[in-house]
């Protein structure tokens, strides 16, 4: 042990040496990744105002873990920004894309970044409301949103009486953060790298301060309009998969409609919902009353990957087959009744504050009447928009970036929340973009194809590099 802490100390040195002076309060961590790696890693933490207008008002703390480079030292801090909103830079860090971290040291300090309010950055209080949806009850849309609002309701009486001011958990709060952030790390300018909502953050930081942005590598685009998705552009995507299915002898077979077969169980359970018999890993067997909304909910959370996508269909053809054992297997592993409707200042604040436009909430009411998932996609957005008055960021925000700040794009076409069309109209802005359209990839693409990984590698030498990746056998993955 003693070797090993001689051996780290020694390391980390150099990398600081190579660096200049490291930042403040920094200390040396044997960094764990989840699959049994360890590298040595710096921990960091810096202060910010709670909210950015008001410095008077408080602090929050923010932390990080940086990952000294381990090329020439000269490149920018490359700072991931994880989605959700409320994912964890960190905890993303420990996962599957551990290597995808440590090969982008060739170009600079990486830093996995906690966003406040999320992991080990000051996280706020949650908060459980006395609203719970009875799993043995039939809700009309109309009822079930209406309980989510009313817990809303209570959710802000609640941190209102514990000081919690839903302004403070902006996107534009953490744009402020990330300059923060930047001038922490002694650095003139930074690369971001995001995925989801990290893309939505970074693409608001390339509006106030792309002057201090060096490179951006963006994934699953979420632009700063696009907070709530388009329903006809989700049933797009459903065409999408059917194609990729259709190309698939073996899939095919299976599957030579999904629009129709998703349509039909949806009007089974809407003219009678069934009941589940639920036998959970824990706890007493119970009820739960399979309806439409239920499905359509089902739905939204899984077809962000074709893996799961896939797995979503085969409960579909079970349940148009009579067959619900398989349901109820899933509902039981997940699902936990009687638990209260609960909501974080975090994802709440920030999400309303990015909002909607109002043509753009008439289109998602006009088009989620008939699409396949009606509006349940970005529930509870934007159900519950206009409950805060005064966060919404406004159409200036929405706006988007205007930039000349090198970005690499990446784009599955199989993404089942964020859409290539609507991924390209996000960054139309950005007079350096280049598009990589990785084939048959799903929302989480980082780790889809090794090409993924050069492609981003190239972009951060300077390279051009691939237009188009095919990520293949897909559906095996």
């Amino acid at each position: 042990m003693r070797l090993l802490a001689t051996v780290l100390s020694l390391t980390l040195s150099c990398a600081s040496a190579a660096l200049g002076a490291a930042p403040a309060g920094e200390a040396s961590i044997i960094f764990a990744a989840h699959g049994g790696e360890s590298v040595a890693a710096l921990q960091g933490q810096f202060t910010v105002p709670l909210n950015w207008e008001r410095p008077e008002g408080g602090e929050l703390s923010l932390s990080y873990v940086r990952f000294p480079a381990t090329g020439n030292g000269e490149g920018s801090p490359i700072v991931y920004l994880a989605g959700g909103p409320g994912g964890s830079g960190i905890e993303t860090a420990k996962g599957r894309r551990f290597a995808l971290f440590m090969a982008l040291r060739e170009f600079g300090d990486v830093i996995a970044f906690d966003q406040r309010g999320t992991g080990a950055s000051s996280p706020q209080p949650g908060c459980s409301s006395s609203q719970v949806v009875d799993d043995a009850v039939a809700y009309s849309d109309e009822q079930f949103v209406e309980l989510h609002r009313a817990a809303a309701r209570e959710c802000l009486a609640q941190w209102k009486a514990s000081d919690v001011d839903l302004r403070d958990w902006t996107t534009a709060q953490s744009v402020r953060d990330l300059d923060a952030l930047r001038q922490h790390l002694g650095a003139e300018k930074i690369s971001l790298w995001g995925i989801s909502y990290g893309s939505h953050l970074a693409l608001a930081a390339l509006a106030a301060m792309d002057d201090r942005i060096d490179k951006v590598v963006l994934a699953s685009v979420e632009g700063l309009a696009q907070t709530v998705k388009s329903p006809a552009q989700t049933d797009a995507y459903f065409e999408r998969l059917q194609e990729a299915i259709s190309a698939e002898p073996e899939l095919a077979a299976q599957f030579p409609d999904l629009r129709g077969l998703i349509r039909r169980v949806h009007q089974k359970l809407e003219a009678e919902p069934i009941t589940l018999q639920i036998t959970p890993p824990a706890g007493e067997p119970y009820a739960f009353l399979l309806e439409r909304r239920d499905m359509q909910q089902f739905a939204s959370m899984m077809i962000a990957d074709p893996s799961n996508a896939l797995q979503l269909l085969q409960l579909y053809a079970a349940v148009d087959a009579g067959v619900l054992e398989p349901l109820a297997m899933v509902v039981g592993r997940f699902h936990r009744p009687g638990q209260p409707i609960r909501f974080n200042p975090m994802p709440f604040g920030m999400d309303i504050a990015s909002g909607i436009s109002r043509p753009a909430l008439r289109r998602f009411e006009s088009e989620s009447k008939d699409a396949l998932l009606g509006g349940y996609l970005n529930f509870p957005m934007p159900q519950l928009e206009g409950l805060v008055p005064g966060l919404d960021l406004g159409e200036d925000f929405r706006r988007g970036p205007v930039s000349d700040v090198a970005v690499l794009v990446l784009s599955g076409t199989l993404d089942g929340r964020t859409y290539p069309d609507s991924q390209r109209q996000a960054v139309a802005g950005l007079s350096k973009a280049q598009i990589t359209v990785v084939e048959y990839a799903g929302h989480n693409l980082f780790m889809s194809s090794p090409a993924v990984g050069e492609r981003i590698e190239a972009f951060m030498r300077g390279q051009t590099g691939a237009e188009r990746i095919v990520v293949e056998k897909w559906y095996r993955q």
